[in-house]
């Protein structure tokens, strides 16, 4: 199925239904999917078991922010967060998973997250250690090799589509993190992905922008430069190709 395909069916109500049934639907009435056809984009944080999900707080009001100011995509304000192991996550046209910890998929998580990536979904993951020795690194890789193989994660040449989806970027821009020295003093170059049938169905950063976009989106007007115009980028990377 092409990301086309699937946001097709996503705004019809129809990407859920073959998985409607499957184990992990338990219900979680805090976190809603919308009714079709009432946005074009809603943000998911994806909880695991395993981990520290809940990181970056404030990252998803700023980045819907952007998106809000610079795009023309019925935003929804408000941030969703659905069990990885829940069937509901199958429609959600992005999803967003984090954290500094551990990172082991038990049965249902891994089953979803596998069968979103290869129908068509866009999983964006950020390693909140910024670096590449961590147990989050570590422990997210592997799971990653278990699931689509051991060469699957791939990084991303600067000339990828990603970085001119919306504004044009030379590669990934670099983080306060990074430049700062923390993690493990390197600053990194490229990010990682995993590509089903020509496109790009993970993204994975070692660069913690989710720290770097968590602070309340009312300062960006005290900014140089709005650094969460990258975000823009990976949603409409992410929606359109």
């Amino acid at each position: 199925m092409t990301r086309a395909e699937f946001l097709r069916l996503m705004l019809a109500g129809l990407a859920l239904a073959p998985y409607a049934r499957g184990r992990g639907a338990s219900p979680n009435p805090q976190s809603p999917i919308p009714n079709p056809g009432s946005y074009d984009f809603w943000f998911t944080r994806l909880m695991y078991e395993s981990g520290d999900w809940n990181v970056d707080q404030r990252m998803p009001a700023n980045l819907l922010d952007a998106l809000i100011q610079y795009t023309t995509l019925r935003v929804d304000p408000k941030e969703r967060v659905l069990p990885l192991a829940d069937a509901r996550m199958l429609s959600a046209p992005f999803c967003y998973l984090a954290g500094h910890k551990l990172v082991e998929f038990n049965p249902d998580e891994r089953r979803n997250f596998e069968r979103y990536v290869r129908n068509g979904g866009f999983v964006f993951v950020d390693d909140c250690n910024h670096d590449i020795d961590g147990l989050f690194a570590k422990s997210f890789e592997r799971e990653m090799a278990s699931i689509f193989g051991a060469d699957a994660l791939k990084k991303l040449p600067k000339k990828h589509a990603i970085y001119d989806a919306f504004f044009k970027f030379d590669g990934p821009p670099n983080t306060a993190f990074e430049l700062n020295g923390w993690g493990d003093d390197l600053v990194h170059e490229y990010l990682k992905g995993i590509e089903i049938d020509g496109r790009l169905g993970v993204l994975y950063s070692n660069k913690d922008y989710g720290c770097e976009w968590d602070y309340d989106w009312h300062n960006k007007r005290f900014l140089a430069e709005d650094n969460t115009k990258f975000a823009v980028n990976i949603v409409i990377y992410a929606m359109t190709s």
